[in-house]
């Protein structure tokens, strides 16, 4: 294993994250708010840190799809953790455990909170606490890989590794020019959220941060009632761009270079924005009568149905109190998520798709035995690859879920609570129902229960694979004797 490549990776992503942890520092410089200290001490701990790490520079930088998940998966790990240093050292958030949780949530866009007063927290702390979604959005090692040159076909195992998705492809030759056009559709979505929510009257700072966390699908809010206390016209501009930044990005390069015909074609988008529809409907239907108007059920359903499906978060109206109907179905989206691809978690629904007709070619297989059934998406066989990752993955998720809800509801706390908790970290969602309703926070969980939710979180962003390969002993194994070699190197040089 490469392992000086990880750990050049590792020293480029905390000089990184200490460069974006001056945006912080600016807000604060402007609203002239002493915590922005605690900032500019972890920038400086990061860049000297990350600095010192890659000083020397690795002999080899060609890795493979292992050292892609390695170097992910601690990627993630160290961003949290020096992420939530300012949260720690400045007293905002004085448990040590709630700001690494608050930390991971945001990195990993899942929204969930252990805040029951987030008006409290300063500017720069709200900023941080909202950026954090934009960047673990589309992933800080997809923004790497357009500046960091690696060789060969090395980028695609670190993309493959972070990005959403059963499969991970080149938008064009140069895996380097894939991640800038992602990272220009990424930012321009963001810059035109920001635009519009601004013009149509929502504060500066509200609409900045709104956007980002609307970008990264997070779904941290900056008011207690979340975005309940904006205008219609504003829910209705966040709803429309949740939906968006849940569309696979594929779609929207085909776009930008006018290839509409593959743009649309995609079934993947199509299904989503179908699911989307027959959700909003539904739900509208079944919530008529706690509603003024019908306008008014069709605004909190399609806000609640973007919100759940595309994993960001956001609430306008407390789901907990709505039909059972409608709670199924919100419950249901959770898992679903948005398409491969954006910035959305879930199982996704790609995955959805080639499963039915898995399912729907091995009932064909029982009615005629001797007819080869292939399974197909936008009318190309899927590979038996890709199927077999699918089922994979299915079984992976079900096993960690079970573990998840079984280790968290030692705590006793009800059914309801429990699964809904999971499924909202797991799924990278945020609120869940009951005691993790929209209204309410993760706090109440001991810490133990924090820690499994905060592994639930990661593994549900980086898709599962690439944190529990860190918990395989031959990992661990090639990690000692590689101390091991370096100690007997050291004790030669003497």
């Amino acid at each position: 294993m490469n392992h000086s490549i990880i750990r050049y990776i590792l020293g480029h992503v905390l000089r990184v994250e200490g460069l974006l942890l001056l945006l912080p520092c600016l807000i604060a410089v402007y609203y002239s708010e002493a915590t922005g200290w605690y900032f500019l001490l972890t920038a400086a701990i990061c860049v000297v840190l990350g600095t010192c790490i890659t000083w020397k520079k690795p002999k080899s930088t060609i890795f493979y799809l292992k050292e892609g998940c390695i170097a992910t998966s601690l990627s993630w790990i160290f961003l949290s953790v020096f992420g939530c240093l300012p949260f720690w050292l400045s007293g905002e958030i004085p448990s040590f455990t709630n700001a690494l949780f608050e930390t991971i949530s945001g990195f990993t866009t899942t929204g969930a909170s252990i805040l029951e007063d987030v008006e409290a927290l300063s500017r720069c702390t709200l900023f941080w606490r909202s950026f954090t979604h934009w960047i673990g959005g589309m992933g800080v090692l997809v923004f790497l890989l357009a500046i960091i040159p690696l060789s060969g076909g090395s980028n695609i195992n670190l993309m493959r590794a972070e990005s959403p998705g059963p499969s991970v492809g080149k938008l064009v030759p140069k895996m380097r020019s894939t991640a800038r056009i992602l990272y220009g559709i990424y930012i321009g979505l963001t810059l035109l959220e920001i635009v519009l929510l601004y013009i149509n009257g929502m504060p500066l700072f509200d609409s900045v941060t709104t956007s980002i966390g609307t970008a990264g699908t997070g779904g941290f809010g900056i008011k207690a009632d979340s975005i309940a206390g904006y205008s219609v016209t504003l829910q209705w501009i966040v709803t429309i761009f949740m939906i968006l930044f849940g569309v696979n990005f594929n779609a929207y390069y085909f776009i930008l270079f006018r290839q509409f015909r593959k743009a649309f074609g995609m079934e993947e988008v199509r299904g989503y924005f179908l699911i989307i529809v027959v959700s909003v409907a539904m739900i509208a239907i079944n919530i008529r009568h706690l509603t003024t108007s019908i306008f008014d059920a069709v605004t909190q359903s399609a806000f609640q149905v973007a919100s759940i499906i595309t994993t960001t978060g956001f609430a306008t109206a407390d789901f907990d109190q709505w039909p059972q109907a409608s709670k199924t179905i919100l419950v249901l989206l959770m898992f679903i998520g948005a398409c491969a691809g954006s910035t959305g978690g879930g199982i996704k629904v790609s995955r959805f798709i080639i499963s039915i007709r898995t399912v729907i070619a091995e009932l064909r297989s029982y009615i005629h035995p001797k007819v080869i059934s292939t399974v197909k998406m936008e009318d190309k066989p899927v590979e038996q690859d890709v199927i077999r990752a699918t089922n994979v993955y299915f079984i992976t998720f079900l096993l960690l879920f079970s573990a998840s809800v079984l280790a968290v509801s030692l705590e006793g706390h009800d059914l309801t609570t429990n699964f809904t908790a999971v499924a909202a970290t797991i799924n990278n969602i945020g609120p869940g129902l009951a005691r993790v309703g929209p209204t309410a926070n993760f706090n109440f969980f001991s810490p133990f229960s924090k820690y499994v939710l905060m592994f639930d979180m990661l593994a549900g962003r980086l898709e599962l694979f690439p944190l529990l390969i860190l918990l395989h002993p031959t990992i661990w194994k090639d990690m000692l004797t590689y101390r091991r070699r370096m100690r007997k190197l050291a004790k030669s040089d003497r």
